[in-house]
């Protein structure tokens, strides 16, 4: 017979929740911690933390190189890494808009926005939509076009000094994007493995960025 008691756990174990955390939200919660009973392990770009009432594993958004096992909680080194600022190429898009920037810790120091007017679905068959495919894979090409151009133009001055590079909005616009220029391969070379879902790119969607861009990735495991 099949083990019950097995099969019951599984039904019941806690599910880990995966969370981004803004950097000062997460210190906060973190930083009374250091020194008290519990767990540390730093390994692979990720601080994991064995707390009374969970499991933490914190991985920063652009890396943490220190490694190391301790028998207290030791949250000093993730907050270092949280701490640290970097140099980012930003690159949003959706059908229908483009933004890209630059920020110097959390200064946007260089952007661009724009919009190209991308035709909705067409319900109805015939000559006529073909006739709406058509000048819809022109509307979509212009705004491939121009952003491509804009990314170049104000991207390409920071390619020497930005350290990471964010992308966002619409999966399929963005690469799109990147692949329609051979100058703006360095930027897929530079992205981080987050994506953001941000809505459409408009310049106070790029402002407030940095939130998103400097929170640490959190998966909580329940005891």
């Amino acid at each position: 017979m099949p083990d019950c008691t097995v099969a019951i756990r599984a039904i019941v174990a806690p599910v880990p929740e995966t969370r981004y955390i803004g950097r000062a939200n997460l210190a906060k919660r973190l930083r009374p911690l250091e020194g008290t009973p519990g767990r540390s392990t730093y390994e692979g770009g990720s601080a994991r933390f064995a707390l009374d009432e969970a499991t933490l594993t914190v991985t920063p958004p652009f890396g943490l190189a220190h490694e190391g096992d301790y028998d207290v909680l030791r949250v000093a080194p993730l907050l270092q890494a949280l701490e640290a600022e970097a140099t980012v190429a930003v690159l949003i898009a959706r059908l229908g808009g483009y933004a890209v920037g630059v920020f110097e810790g959390e200064r946007l120091v260089a952007s661009k926005v724009g919009s190209r007017f991308v035709k909705g679905r067409h319900k109805k068959g015939g000559s006529s939509a073909n006739r709406f495919r058509r000048r819809r894979g022109e509307q979509e090409r212009e705004l491939v076009d121009a952003g491509a151009a804009e990314a170049a133009r104000v991207l390409g001055p920071w390619r020497e000094r930005a350290e990471h590079a964010a992308l966002g909005g619409d999966r399929t616009t963005v690469s799109r994007i990147l692949a329609a220029r051979p100058d703006l391969a360095w930027i897929q070379r530079l992205a981080l493995d987050r994506f953001f879902d941000v809505p459409e790119p408009r310049l106070r969607v790029l402002e407030a960025l940095p939130y998103q861009l400097y929170a640490a990735k959190v998966v909580e495991e329940p005891l």
